[in-house]
């Protein structure tokens, strides 16, 4: 079975040869499991070779587990009948991480509020090591698709939320995070230098909040605060983005940096 299977910027959790030998460890849960796992990149719905070459899994042995899977409402056929797509049982366990997730549920009439007075996207993400997850996506009148989607993900290294976060982190973890990441740029803005990256975690443990300009999506500029657990430990973030086209980066952080901040600390005191 491929060694990286089920935290990495795309969801895979690498496992080392200790942890699956482990006798309570469950191979054929594992196998199932980097199966589904397989779909967190697609575009498109996969077929069985694609999916047997992506999970590392023999074609036999992805047969079996695709078939498992189809049987308990995991995977279903795609629309043409050639493909595989995740099924609709999937969308149970995420209603069960969300409704069951402690913070999620005091954040929720924070972010509200947020929305309501800041009038442009707001969100909450959680931290997974290499990435950052969005839990919470609260939309203002202009966003794509993927902007409106529960489960994305993106860098922790190259976003506001994500460096707000590393700022509670200690340097040798911020390094180790750094080493670790695929910095390949997503715009020409993308700061990726392992120094770069410091600067403006050492930027954000200075004034509380991190601003990113057009690091991931051209034309944005967003603010993120880190949302903390007991003992200071990064939980997640809160984020504002809006467009470059309304505002300047200065204008926006006077006046968002202040609504963040306030609404990350209120989040904080629920704990």
């Amino acid at each position: 079975m491929n060694r990286s299977i089920i935290s990495g910027e795309d969801g895979a959790r690498p496992l080392d040869q200790a942890q699956m030998d482990d006798p309570l460890f469950v191979q054929s849960i594992a196998r199932a499991l980097h199966v589904l796992s397989v779909f967190h990149k697609a575009e498109q719905p996969l077929s069985l070779n694609e999916i047997a070459e992506a999970s590392g899994t023999g074609r036999s042995a992805a047969q079996r587990v695709i078939h498992t899977l189809r049987a308990l409402g995991y995977i279903e056929r795609d629309e043409t009948g050639r493909g595989y797509l995740p099924g609709i049982r999937v969308l149970d366990h995420t209603v069960d991480y969300l409704r069951l997730n402690k913070l999620i549920e005091r954040a929720t009439p924070v972010l509200l509020d947020l929305r309501k007075n800041a009038r442009e996207r707001v969100d909450l993400s959680l931290f997974d090591d290499l990435r950052v997850v969005y839990a919470a996506r609260l939309q203002s009148k202009r966003e794509t698709f993927f902007a409106t989607l529960v489960g994305h993900s993106v860098p922790t290294f190259c976003t506001s939320g994500g460096r707000a976060i590393m700022a509670h982190l200690t340097d040798a973890q911020v390094d180790d995070i750094i080493a670790r990441s695929d910095r390949r740029p997503f715009t020409d803005k993308t700061i990726t230098t392992p120094g770069g990256v410091r600067e403006m975690v050492r930027e954000a443990r200075q004034t509380g909040y991190a601003l990113t300009v057009e690091e991931v999506l051209v034309g944005e500029v967003a603010i993120g605060v880190a949302v903390l657990g007991p003992g200071g430990r990064p939980l997640g973030a809160i984020h504002v983005a809006g467009s470059l086209s309304e505002w300047t980066p200065d204008a926006f952080r006077s006046r968002f940096a202040p609504l963040a901040v306030e609404a990350a600390n209120a989040i904080n005191r629920l704990r």
